[in-house]
């Protein structure tokens, strides 16, 4: 579970990155703990119990935090929206097939039980098609749940150089004086703890894009 920067915590909504990893999203991570967010990341990955206990994980940890990216988050996000209402949540997309070869090259044939749950298979190797329908699947859907509240959705495509003017604008905060952060993980381990552009998103027209975890 990632910690937080230094600096004050902003007091204002929850923000619930749920774009799947390898979207962007430990740059993500690493422009809002510059902007002062305490940032929870991955949780239970390793939890063999993980669809029955998943939700109760995520919800104890929802007071000490301000925002949360990584598994189990994106797949929570109606839970969380019940749970929050009010919060706003970060899309982070990238082209299919990119994605779909990054997390073979990431991940490998290890397996976790949090990839189990999600994808119905704990590799990605050998089940390419299936992590690619998920991932397609599970953007189509948040852009529908979201489709009438543009305000609370964020699609933000950091591969494509997307980053400070879309995101601080999104959350109604000044861009910091420095570059944003562009970062390349690795598998090191992580410290402790608008309506017509969401259209074009689902199918009306060009717009499937979208480095990463």
């Amino acid at each position: 579970m990632s910690g937080a920067a230094g600096g004050c915590a902003p007091q204002g909504p929850k923000v619930f990155c749920v774009g799947f990893h390898r979207t962007g999203t430990s740059s993500l991570r690493a422009a809002l703990q510059i902007l002062g967010y305490r940032v929870c990341g991955s949780v239970a990955t390793e939890e063999p119990d993980v669809a029955s206990r998943v939700h109760q994980i995520a919800f104890d940890l929802l007071d000490h935090y301000d925002a949360f990216e990584d598994n189990p988050w994106p797949v929570l996000y109606r839970e969380l929206d019940e749970r929050r209402p009010g919060s706003r949540f970060i899309l982070t997309i990238r082209p299919a097939e990119a994605w779909a070869r990054s997390v073979v090259r990431f991940f490998g044939t290890k397996t976790t039980p949090m990839r189990e749950w999600i994808y119905g298979a704990g590799s990605p190797v050998g089940n390419e098609d299936r992590y690619r329908d998920r991932f397609e699947r599970h953007n189509q859907e948040v852009l529908r749940y979201f489709r009438d509240r543009p305000d609370d959705l964020l699609v933000l495509r950091i591969t494509e150089g997307e980053g400070w003017p879309e995101l601080c604008s999104f959350l109604r905060h000044p861009v910091p004086d420095e570059p944003f952060p562009h970062l390349v993980p690795s598998r090191q381990p992580r410290p402790a703890p608008g309506p017509s552009r969401i259209g074009r998103l689902l199918g009306n027209g060009p717009g499937r894009g979208g480095v990463t975890e």
